[in-house]
């Protein structure tokens, strides 16, 4: 019974990104603070090499806008119609919708302008799953302009994905 229980909800929640997130925890268990070790000793290898490979995931991005490429940009994007990006204009829901929007919003390289990512925060929410925090610096000849993101990141057969993005522009004056 329970595990017919487990099941269903596991369906259910596949059909949204989020749920993708929920069930990979799910299969692979307790988070990886949690996992294994001595108490109070946290498990180094896992947390430091999905770190490795997330910081990595963010470089190749930059790497990719700054080279004005938004194809090799949205590569560290989960390619599904569960992938959703939330920002400034609302929900956009699916791989092929949010590249169209990259597309549309930023059109050239003087839209695009220089890159930065900054002040990021890795958290672990299982051995499979992670949560992004950061900020993000366009510096743009026009008017330069930065914010915050959240990603919910899961690590997939071909490596680790963003599944979830919402991006929010903060004004530099209301700090």
């Amino acid at each position: 019974m329970l595990i017919g229980r487990a099941l269903k909800l596991k369906v259910l929640l596949a059909a949204t990104a989020l749920g993708a997130l929920a069930s990979a925890c799910l299969i692979v268990g307790p988070p990886l603070a949690m996992a294994g070790g001595a108490p109070g000793r946290p498990q180094r290898s896992p947390t430091a090499s999905a770190e490795a490979q997330l910081r990595r995931l963010l470089d190749e991005q930059q790497s990719a806008w700054n080279r004005g490429d938004v194809d090799a940009f949205m590569q560290g994007y989960w390619r599904s119609e569960q992938t959703t990006f939330s920002g400034p204009s609302g929900v956009t829901r699916g791989w092929d919708a949010v590249l169209a929007r990259y597309h549309r919003n930023y059109p050239d390289r003087a839209a695009m302008g220089h890159l930065e990512f900054g002040q990021l925060e890795i958290t672990p929410l299982c051995q499979d799953a992670a949560l992004i925090l950061g900020h993000w610096h366009l510096d743009r000849a026009d008017k330069p302009v930065g914010g915050v993101f959240t990603l919910v990141v899961r690590r997939f057969p071909e490596g680790w994905r963003i599944i979830h993005d919402h991006t929010d522009v903060v004004d530099a004056s209301s700090h």
